[in-house]
């Protein structure tokens, strides 16, 4: 069972006043004009919001999982676009910190958590999204170390980040064959198409392209052929992350509601008096409840390292995920008219929450982490109702 310590939950307070001082204020500004925040990165650096649960040693802040968490939850509650700006940082740290070199390790996270440096998560393919072990972009041995061809899609900060962690084949077929790499973003041979979004105002995603890209053999990470398996153990960790932006952006969202249900009225009364708003409001506040706490657990068992992260923290993100859609749209509807207006800030939750069931596996996909892993354990244990089928095969017959 999870539970804040002591030392999480001020941490959690701070970064609450925190972002009510400092985000809250920029984000209709990121909203209108729709431009990268990218002066946020020193705001949130110095307020210890990036790189949370790095270590100290490699410049980030040495808290626990739980509390980055805590942090992404409490920006997303305000801005969806921030607390992903937050939660990409240790996605792309992740890679570094569980295949990098020490060198690696200096060159890169200092810069990350400090905002110095933007990074981006390249693993993504146009065709096949869902399927990173299908993907085609190659790295291929030189006399100097390796040479990068391919195509990405959907990756955070391409065009305006300065370092890249990629993921590339170097070998056969399916997921043994895959390395991973980090890149200066400026080697000759890299460019970069934005992508338009429908939510995330001021987020910058992008299609990067990689041609004849050469970089040193200092540049693979983990050893040839293990970029699966880096990628994987990287998404068991941030797809937590992901749950707790969608805790946090369907509270921002109750939270809301509940304001403008207190303060508009109609047929006399406070549109909170009327009980298919309370019936409406009471459901959602319990299902985030129920998110948050599939969350904290995720992140508990991160920290502690417990086994079977992989399908807690895949059942966090596709749950916290389709509350945060459930609750942004019954945002929208407890503000009539004025939930669907752009000066309110409902529509962008709504708006901003739809990604949350796509990015680091749709949830289609976390279905089938989930399951995969339900089957292993059943398959690890005793049969628990052998009794009640005899005859069955690979099941006692109870004779």
């Amino acid at each position: 069972m999870w539970r804040l310590t002591e030392t999480e939950e001020a941490r959690r307070e701070q970064f609450q006043t925190d972002v009510r001082r400092l985000i809250q204020p920029e984000v209709d500004g990121i909203h209108a004009t729709g431009e990268y925040p990218r002066r946020l990165y020193d705001v949130m650096g110095r307020a210890g919001m990036l790189g949370v649960s790095i270590p100290a040693e490699f410049g980030g802040q040495g808290q626990t999982t739980v509390t980055d968490a805590a942090c992404v939850e409490e920006l997303a509650k305000v801005s969806g676009t921030v607390s992903l700006m937050a939660a990409y940082v240790t996605l792309t740290a992740l890679p570094v910190m569980i295949a990098g070199s020490a060198e690696v390790k200096q060159t890169i996270l200092p810069r990350l958590c400090s905002g110095e440096w933007l990074g981006s998560y390249a693993i993504t393919e146009p065709h096949a999204g869902s399927n990173p072990a299908d993907m085609r972009t190659t790295a291929t041995r030189t006399d100097a170390g390796w040479l990068i061809n391919g195509q990405k899609k959907f990756i955070g900060n391409a065009g305006i980040n300065d370092v890249y962690v990629i993921f590339a084949r170097t070998g056969g077929e399916g997921a043994g064959g895959i390395s991973a790499f980090w890149l200066p973003a400026d080697t000759p041979g890299i460019t970069a198409e934005v992508l338009p979004t429908m939510g995330l105002p001021g987020w910058h995603l992008g299609q990067p392209r990689f041609t004849d890209v050469e970089v040193g053999e200092d540049h693979l990470m983990g050893g040839e052929g293990n970029g699966f398996a880096i990628a994987m153990q990287a998404f068991d960790a941030s797809r937590l992350i992901v749950a707790a932006q969608a805790v946090g952006l369907a509270q921002g969202a109750i939270d809301l509601a509940m304001d403008y249900a207190l303060r508009r009225h109609t047929f006399g009364v406070p549109v909170i008096d009327h009980q298919g708003i309370q019936f409406k409001l009471a459901e959602l506040e319990a299902q985030v409840a129920a998110a948050r706490s599939l969350t904290y657990m995720a992140a508990t068992m991160a920290d502690e390292g417990a086994e079977g992260l992989t399908k807690i923290s895949s059942s966090a993100k596709m749950f916290a995920s389709d509350v945060a859609m459930r609750a942004t749209t019954e945002a929208v509807q407890v503000l009539g008219g004025n939930g669907y207006l752009d000066g309110f800030p409902a529509e962008r939750m709504m708006r901003d929450a739809k990604v949350l069931q796509i990015y680091e596996g749709t949830n289609e996909i976390q279905k089938l982490v989930i399951a995969r892993a339900m089957r292993a354990q059943a398959e690890a244990r005793e049969p628990l109702w052998a009794d009640l089928m005899p005859g069955q095969p690979g099941v006692p017959d109870g004779t």
